[in-house]
């Protein structure tokens, strides 16, 4: 067969297919050239580094004096803390006498063992600390910015003289400490007063066979 004789290329054939590229070749080109125009204003990138931002924050302070001050502050806070610590806001003066008891005992929630891995007290088990130990001391609460309680508890020192430890749940335990030259210790936060469920003060708790006895003193 001749040349010339051949069908025409069918859409799809190699030169219509050449041809399609080209055209869109040329069209991407073209929209490439163009200029759009500028939107708004191109500034350059530059962000500072946060730690360096930290840094010079921490200059500044430090050169306008910001910095010392601050220490200074934190100083104090500390140590009107430990000189002077928060009194307990849930007790208040007791008015009328009030006694009832205390049990310290405990459910143990999982298993004791000894360094051989024996069970020697088993989960659930109700362990009273009292049938091994003894309250050596009577425990004294009381409010050190109430004169009133002061004087109480003067006067009950004077009568069980060591036998007692007074515990503040308010005021200065180390200006007592120094004033009356003795031991004074803190209910921080109100933890024992609140195990114990004691609500006013002066309160005594002391032992009585395996119950703790409190008594709120008017």
């Amino acid at each position: 067969m001749r040349s010339s004789d051949r069908a025409p290329h069918a859409p799809g054939t190699p030169l219509r297919l050449a041809a399609i590229a080209g055209a869109v070749l040329f069209c991407t080109h073209g929209a490439h050239a163009q200029h759009l125009g500028t939107i708004g204003p191109v500034y350059e990138i530059a962000e500072q580094s946060l730690l360096e931002l930290i840094l010079a924050k921490l200059r500044h302070a430090q050169e306008s004096g910001l910095l010392l001050r601050l220490e200074e502050e934190a100083r104090r806070s500390a140590k009107r803390a430990i000189e002077d610590p928060a009194p307990v806001v849930t007790l208040s003066r007791a008015t009328t006498a009030r006694s009832f008891f205390h049990d310290p005992s405990i459910v143990v929630p999982y298993a004791i063992t000894d360094v051989s891995g024996k069970v020697i007290v088993a989960p659930g088990t109700r362990v009273n600390p009292l049938d091994t130990v003894s309250l050596s001391r009577s425990l004294l609460f009381i409010d050190a910015r109430d004169p009133e309680q002061l004087k109480r508890a003067r006067t009950i020192l004077a009568e069980r003289g060591k036998r007692v430890k007074l515990i503040l749940t308010g005021g200065s335990y180390l200006e007592l400490m120094r004033r009356w030259q003795m031991p004074v210790y803190y209910d921080q936060q109100g933890a024992l007063v609140a195990k114990l469920g004691i609500r006013h003060t002066p309160a005594l708790v002391s032992q009585d066979n395996k119950r703790l006895r409190i008594d709120e003193l008017p």
